[in-house]
C-alpha cells in the first residue's frame, strides 16, 4: 500500500491477521468527479474499516481506552489515483494498523502512535458496452490514505497527557517494537520535493466561523472540515491566479495541532507552488494572532 503517495508517508508493514480487515461500503454520489476518479475527501472514511475490527479482536485496545489512553488523529495523508471507478457500485476498503513509538534526542521514548493505512478499490468506470464483460472482474485501486494518531490522555491533567508507555495495560507491550520517526507538523506546509513557489504566503480573504454542523461526536470540529476549508481557499487562489478550473484535487497532507470549537473564527493562509503538470497550495489554518502556532498545517495538489 501507499506506493503512489504524492506526499511522503511511511510504507505499510506486513500486518498480523488481527491487525487488518477488509470491508465494503456504499459511496456517496459526490465521492467521484464526472470522469469517475475519486475526490480526495472520499478516501478518509475508508480508514474506519479498521476501528470495529481492531476493538473486537484486540482486548488491549479496550483496556487502554478504559485507562484513559486515546489515540488522537495528528496527521492525515491522502492520495486519489488516476483510476476511474463506478460510484453506483460498492467500494471496498482494506485497512491495517500498527502501534509504534518515537524517541527523543537522548534516546528516551517520547511518544506512542497508532498508525493506520487504507486502500480504496472500486469497479472500473467503463463505457456501457464494456461493463457487462467486466462485471466479474477484479476491483481496481482508486485511492490510498495514511493516518497518524498520537496516544494521549486528553482528560488528564496537562502534565500527564503525554503517553510514553502502556505499562499496566494487559496484553500490550509497555513500548511497541515498531519505531516511527514523526515528521514535524510544520512539514505539512512545505512544498513537495522538486516544486517551486509561485507566490508569497498570504491570508485568504474569507474567514470561517465554526458552527455545530462542523463538529462531531468527539466534541470538536471534525478533522475533514479543515481539509474542505483549505481546499476551497487554495481553489480561490488558483482561479484568481489564472489557472484552469478543470483541475482535480489529487492529494492532501494535513498535520493537526489544536482543536477548534463552535464560535472559533479561523482563516486559511496559502502559498501556491508548481511541480511538473501539478499545482497546489501549502500553508496553515489559524485564528487571528496565532499564526506562529496554527490549528493545523496543510498542503494539497491539483492536476488535470
Amino acid at each position: 500500500m501507499l506506493f503512489a503517495m504524492l506526499f511522503p508517508a511511511p510504507a505499510a508493514p506486513a500486518f498480523a491477521p488481527r491487525h487488518t480487515t477488509t470491508a465494503e461500503f456504499h459511496p456517496r454520489y459526490e465521492d467521484c468527479i464526472q470522469d469517475g476518479r475519486l475526490t480526495a475527501l472520499a478516501i478518509p472514511p475508508a480508514l474506519a474499516a479498521i476501528w470495529n475490527a481492531r476493538d473486537v479482536d484486540n482486548p488491549g485496545v479496550r483496556e487502554a481506552r478504559a485507562a484513559g489512553l486515546v489515540p488522537l488523529l495528528t496527521r492525515l495523508t491522502v492520495t486519489s489515483l488516476e483510476q476511474p471507478v463506478r460510484v453506483s457500485r460498492r467500494f471496498q476498503a482494506t485497512a491495517g494498523f500498527q502501534v509504534a513509538h518515537d524517541r527523543d534526542a537522548a534516546g528516551a521514548v517520547s511518544k506512542l502512535f497508532l498508525q493506520v493505512w487504507s486502500d480504496v478499490r472500486g469497479r472500473p468506470h467503463l463505457p456501457p458496452q464494456a461493463r457487462q464483460a467486466a462485471a466479474a472482474g477484479e476491483l481496481v485501486l482508486a485511492g490510498q490514505a495514511f493516518a497518524e494518531h498520537t496516544y494521549t490522555r486528553p482528560f488528564g491533567p496537562p502534565d500527564q497527557r503525554r503517553v510514553t508507555s502502556f505499562a499496566g495495560i494487559p496484553g500490550v507491550p509497555e513500548v511497541p517494537d515498531a519505531r516511527y520517526h514523526q515528521p514535524a507538523p510544520a512539514s505539512a506546509a512545505d512544498a513537495p520535493d522538486a516544486a517551486h513557489w509561485l507566490d508569497e504566503l498570504t491570508a485568504d480573504p474569507i474567514d470561517t466561523v465554526f458552527m455545530l454542523d462542523h463538529t462531531d461526536a468527539n466534541q470538536h470540529v471534525n478533522s475533514l472540515v479543515y481539509v474542505r476549508l483549505y481546499l476551497d481557499a487554495v481553489q480561490r487562489r488558483l482561479i484568481a491566479s489564472g489557472h484552469s478550473p478543470r483541475l482535480h484535487a489529487r492529494a492532501f497532507d494535513i498535520a493537526y495541532r489544536k482543536p477548534s470549537f463552535p464560535g472559533d473564527r479561523v482563516r486559511a493562509h496559502v502559498r501556491l507552488f508548481a511541480t511538473g503538470n501539478l499545482v497546489g497550495g501549502a500553508g496553515f489554518i489559524a485564528a487571528a494572532g496565532e499564526e506562529t502556532r496554527p490549528r493545523c498545517y496543510v498542503r494539497a495538489v491539483w492536476g488535470p
